[in-house]
């Protein structure tokens, strides 16, 4: 099956476009999950990593927090409900 991408290119979009596309399409993950189609899931997925590739394309470097790497998790302990 061909994928074809909705929306516009990730390379195109100014910074400020795109960390709103990338707010976007985090918020509107969950309900796609639960009560998307296969084909709706499938297009939410791909418009995602091409959003994150781009963001982490600019941004290499970004900063890390210590409590979201595995160690850093490891390091909190168990977690108490």
């Amino acid at each position: 099956m061909g994928q074809h991408m909705t929306g516009v290119e990730p390379g195109r979009l100014d910074d400020q476009q795109l960390m709103k596309e990338l707010e976007t399409i985090h918020r509107t993950r969950h309900d796609t999950l639960l009560h998307g189609s296969n084909d709706a899931l499938r297009a939410h997925n791909l418009r995602m990593a091409q959003l994150e590739g781009e963001y982490l394309r600019r941004h290499p470097r970004r900063p890390v927090v210590a409590g979201r790497t595995r160690e850093g998790a490891r390091g909190r302990g168990p977690e108490t409900p």
